[in-house]
């Protein structure tokens, strides 16, 4: 059984940077895309990050870019996004999600994690 656990979320004041991970468990040798994505307080779900588990390329939402930066962890079935200067805008649900095509889009991934709140706040 394959599953996500998201770790690094918290409450952070303005300004201060987080990295937030996502470690994956169980059979997952066809699942080689693992996506960010945020949901905000009484917004819709975001993309907001895709990495390459089986190599080096990453993708940003446009959004993001600048900030955020998402990465393969030095394990294979592991990756980061990290965030700097954080803004009250970035407070919400960050989840990381399994797929195998490189997408932006939330149906393409199969496997979710339960989320990680990070909360931005003076």
């Amino acid at each position: 059984q394959v599953q996500l656990r998201e770790s690094g979320g918290g409450l952070a004041q303005p300004g201060d940077s987080l990295r937030l991970s996502c470690v994956v468990s169980g059979r997952t040798s066809n699942y080689r895309v693992m996506a960010w994505f945020r949901q905000g307080p009484g917004k819709e779900r975001e993309f907001i990050a895709v990495v390459n588990l089986n190599g080096w390329s990453t993708m940003l939402a446009d959004s993001v870019r600048g900030r955020f930066t998402a990465s393969r962890a030095g394990g294979q079935n592991s990756a980061y996004l990290n965030i700097d200067s954080l803004k009250p805008e970035d407070t919400g649900v960050y989840t990381c999600a399994l797929g195998r095509v490189w997408s932006r889009t939330e149906n393409d991934y199969d496997y979710w994690g339960q989320g990680t709140q990070v909360t931005v706040s003076s």
